[in-house]
């Protein structure tokens, strides 16, 4: 199933194996996987409650 992850990606989620809340240097992403490689990542986020939040949002349109 797609969905849209922001203006310009679409993203696969019956591809993605795995999900990972990371600090980057410009903040907080959300990262998805296919297997070990990185396909996508979200938005800059201030805290990673406000990702998982984001990330679990986006998963209830899923279902």
């Amino acid at each position: 199933m797609f969905i849209k992850l922001n203006e310009r990606v679409h993203l696969n989620l019956d591809r993605i194996t795995r999900t990972k809340i990371d600090h980057v240097e410009d903040g907080i992403r959300v990262r998805f996987y296919e297997g070990k490689d990185q396909v996508a990542k979200s938005k800059r986020f201030e805290t990673v409650e406000d990702a998982s939040k984001w990330l679990e949002d986006l998963l209830k349109i899923v279902k």
